[in-house]
C-alpha cells in the first residue's frame, strides 16, 4: 500500500463520520539535519511524525509516532479550515502549528497545494 493510502486510513478513524479527506500531509517536528549533526538516534528521540489531515471544514493534526508517517496514534490538535499550509518552499517547508515548528518535505508540496486550492475554492 502507498504511503498516502496508508496515512488516509488510519487518520479516517480520528474523523466525524463521513467526513471526506481532501488531503494528506505527512510532517515532522525535527529537522532532517538534525539527525546528520548528532545521529539517527538522538533524531528519531527528538523527532515525532505528523499527518496532516485536511477535510473541508478543519485541519486535524494527528501524531503518528516517532518511525513512521504509516499509521496515525492519536489527534494532537485541530487548526481552522482557514489555515494555509503554502507554498511549499525549499526542501524543507516550514509551518507553524501552535507550538511546533513542522517540517513538510517537498514531495508533499502537491498535497499542500491541493489543500490550499480547495480552500481558494470556497
Amino acid at each position: 500500500m502507498a504511503l498516502r493510502d496508508s496515512m488516509r486510513e488510519s487518520a479516517a478513524q480520528y474523523l466525524r463520520p463521513g467526513e471526506p479527506i481532501q488531503a494528506v500531509i505527512g510532517a515532522q517536528t525535527a529537522s532532517a539535519w538534525l539527525a546528520g549533526l548528532t545521529g539517527i538516534f538522538v533524531f528519531l528521540n527528538l523527532n515525532h511524525y505528523r499527518i496532516l489531515a485536511v477535510t473541508p471544514g478543519r485541519i486535524v493534526v494527528l501524531d503518528a509516532g516517532k518511525t513512521s508517517l504509516k499509521t496515525a496514534r492519536g489527534v494532537v490538535t485541530e487548526l481552522p479550515r482557514s489555515t494555509r499550509l503554502g507554498p511549499g518552499t525549499g526542501v524543507w517547508h516550514r509551518v507553524q502549528i501552535g507550538r511546533e515548528n513542522l517540517r513538510i518535505h517537498r514531495r508533499f508540496f502537491k498535497d499542500v497545494e491541493t489543500a490550499d486550492r480547495a480552500l481558494a475554492q470556497v
